[in-house]
C-alpha cells in the first residue's frame, strides 16, 4: 500500500498522536539543544535575556570537562553511584520477579489483590514521607533504638551511620518501588499460555520445574529489556533520596552525581558545570545501552532493539 494510501487511511490515529509527538519535541528534544552550554563559559545574564545567552556566552570547548575530570569530589560521586547501582541491580532488581511469581501463583484473586495493594501503596509516598518512616523506625529516638534501650541494650543510630548508608537507600527503594516493579512482570507472566503448565503437568513436572522450563523463559525477554534500560541509566540512583539523607551521613557515604551537580552547578550558578556533568552521564548511560544491547543480541533475546 502507497504512503498516500494509508495516511488516508490512518488520518485519525495520527491526529491523535499529534499531541503526544508535541510534548515529546517540547520536554525531551528541544532542551538538547541546551547542550551546547557544557562547552561554553555560560553566563545566564549575557545578551538580552537568557534564552538567548548562550549566543553571547564564551566558548571554552572541552574546558568545563577539564574542570570536572580534576575534581576529585566528582570522582568521589561517581564511585557512590557505581557502587549504589551494582548493589541494587544484585539485591534489588530481582525482588520485583520474584514477587511477581509468587503472586502469579496465588489462587485467591482476594489475597492477591490484598497483597498487590498493600505493596503497590508505597510508591505514591514521596521521598520525604518514605525517610521520614524510616527515621521513625530506625533512627535513634525511632522505634528500634526505644526497644534496644528497654532490653538494657546500647541503641544504634542508623540513619546516620556512613558504615551502613548503602543497605538503608536500597532497604528504602526496596519498601518504596518493589511493589511497583512487580506490575510489568505480572503482566508478561499473564501472556504465558496457561495450557504450558497444564500439558508440564501431565507430563510429571513438579512445581519447581514448571518455574524453570515456562515461567523464568517467558519473563526472559521482560527482564532483559529492563536490565538494558537500568544499566543505560545506571549514573542516575536519585536526587530526593539523597540529598535528604546527605547531612546526616556526610557527603563521603551520600554524595551521587546528582547531588554533585546541584550543589557544584546550580547552587553556584555554573550552569556550564552542570550541563557537562549531564553530558558525561548521557554519554556512559548511551555506551551501557548499546554495549548490553549487543550482549543481549549474543545471548539471543531481541533487546531494545534489532537489526532485523
Amino acid at each position: 500500500m502507497r504512503l498516500r494510501d494509508r495516511l488516508r487511511r490512518d488520518w485519525q490515529l495520527l491526529v491523535m498522536l499529534v499531541p503526544g509527538v508535541v510534548l515529546l519535541l517540547v520536554f525531551s528534544y528541544v532542551p538538547i539543544l541546551g547542550n551546547v552550554i557544557a562547552f561554553q563559559d555560560y553566563n545566564p545574564y549575557a545578551g538580552t535575556n537568557p534564552l538567548t545567552a548562550f549566543l553571547s556566552s564564551d566558548w571554552i570547548g572541552f574546558g568545563q570537562f577539564q574542570l570536572l575530570f580534576e575534581d576529585p569530589a566528582f570522582w568521589d560521586a561517581l564511585r557512590n553511584t557505581l557502587t549504589i547501582t551494582v548493589f541494587q541491580l544484585v539485591f534489588f532488581f530481582p525482588l520485583p520477579i520474584a514477587l511477581a511469581v509468587m503472586l502469579h501463583h496465588l489462587l485467591s484473586r482476594r489475597l492477591r489483590g490484598f497483597i498487590q495493594t498493600v505493596v503497590y501503596l508505597p510508591h505514591f509516598f514521596s521521598w520525604v514521607l518514605v525517610i521520614t518512616f524510616f527515621v521513625q523506625m530506625l533512627g535513634g529516638a525511632g522505634l528500634f533504638a526505644q526497644t534496644l534501650r528497654d532490653a538494657g541494650l546500647e541503641p544504634w543510630n542508623i540513619m546516620t551511620n556512613p558504615d551502613t548508608f548503602l543497605i538503608l537507600v536500597t532497604a528504602e527503594a526496596v519498601w518504596k518501588d518493589v511493589g511497583w516493579g512487580t506490575i510489568v512482570f505480572l503482566a508478561a507472566l499473564a501472556a504465558v499460555d496457561p495450557h504450558l503448565y497444564e500439558a508440564a503437568a501431565v507430563d510429571g513436572a513438579g512445581r519447581w520445574r514448571r518455574l524453570w522450563h515456562i515461567t523464568l523463559p517467558g519473563l526472559r525477554p521482560v527482564i532483559v529489556l529492563l536490565l538494558i534500560l537500568r544499566l543505560g541509566d545506571a549514573l542516575s540512583v536519585g536526587f530526593e533520596q539523597f540529598i535528604l539523607q546527605r547531612d546526616a551521613v556526610g557527603r563521603q557515604a551520600a554524595e551521587v552525581l546528582d547531588t554533585y551537580v546541584y550543589y557544584f552547578s546550580i547552587a553556584t550558578g555554573n550552569f556550564g558545570f552542570g550541563a557537562a556533568a549531564g553530558l558525561f552521564k548521557a554519554a556512559i548511560g548511551l555506551v551501557l545501552i548499546l554495549a548490553a544491547n549487543r550482549m543481549a543480541h549474543a545471548l539471543g533475546e531481541r533487546g531494545i532493539y534489532s537489526k532485523s
